[in-house]
């Protein structure tokens, strides 16, 4: 299947795996709309072609992806609770289309895997960290929230709190290893080549019983409650983001005032302190 040139991903195939890779290495591959959109579409398009067995997603340059686009955000200020709706819909489409595609995904993560990518991580069906990776989500630090709200599911209550509730954003990949969050730790270059050779191994099985086999096990975290769960922790990120809160809004005055570096440092800082 054709697919047409984007701007912000690249998609390569090797044999009957897909890579798609994050394509702004100079913003870290921070996710901004744009790049939301073409990704949805590229996915889309992919989890239709019965040549495609297996979808690796990657990041190009220094990182995976530090997350959402905080400048992107800074630049298109939201006023209404529907605007929220809208841009919380897009993100958790955006994440959840890798854990909703019939077509295995794996992840190859490089560099920082942070907050939104770190939610996109753990929807994929298989992870691949790199030594060095910094993974976590940031989010309560600054004020607001996590869109996907996988990762109770993925590790332990306990550690999904510790983690959230502290807005952890330096876990290591031995560490996210132990925790179950992700499946293998690579050598330091090498996380790409590993999931290749996964999603290789996956491709040589039967198309149709590893689509039949996802969609089961897919079907028994929507039976024990997921997808109801996901809903309701998106409707309280909506809550969360259009209400605002006093570090919400002073990491926004800070950013619009400073620039995002200075914004970032004083949220930094407020947990080196004591």
């Amino acid at each position: 299947m054709g697919l047409p040139a984007f701007e912000h991903i690249v998609v390569e195939h090797d044999g009957p795996v897909a890579v798609l890779t994050f394509n702004r290495p100079d913003r870290l591959n921070a996710f901004h709309n744009p790049l939301m959109r073409e990704t949805l579409d590229a996915v889309a398009r992919l989890d239709a072609d019965t040549e495609v067995r297996a979808i690796v997603v990657a990041g190009a340059g220094r990182a995976f992806s530090a997350g959402f686009d905080l400048k992107a955000a800074g630049e298109n200020p939201k006023t209404e609770v529907e605007d929220w709706e809208a841009q919380m819909r897009l993100q958790f489409d955006f994440i959840m289309q890798f854990w909703r595609a019939k077509t295995p995904t794996l992840a190859a993560i490089h560099g920082y895997c942070l907050a939104g990518a770190f939610e996109l991580m753990l929807a994929t069906d298989v992870t691949i960290a790199e030594e060095g990776c910094k993974l976590g989500e940031p989010e309560v630090r600054f004020g607001t929230g996590v869109v996907a709200m996988l990762l109770p599911w993925i590790t332990g209550p306990k550690q999904a709190k510790e983690l959230l509730l502290t807005g952890e954003d330096r876990l290591d990949a031995a560490d996210a290893l132990r925790m179950g969050i992700v499946n293998a730790v690579a050598p330091k270059g090498e996380a790409l080549a590993q999931a290749m050779e996964k999603a290789k191994t996956i491709a040589r099985a039967s198309a149709r019983s590893v689509a039949l086999t996802k969609r089961a096990i897919n079907q028994t975290y929507a039976t024990m409650g997921l997808d109801a769960a996901l809903q309701a922790g998106l409707d309280i990120d909506v809550l969360l983001n259009a209400g605002g809160g006093p570090e919400k809004r002073e990491f926004a005055r800070i950013r619009e005032t400073e620039g995002l570096k200075a914004a970032i440092a004083w949220r930094d800082a407020r947990f080196r302190e004591g």
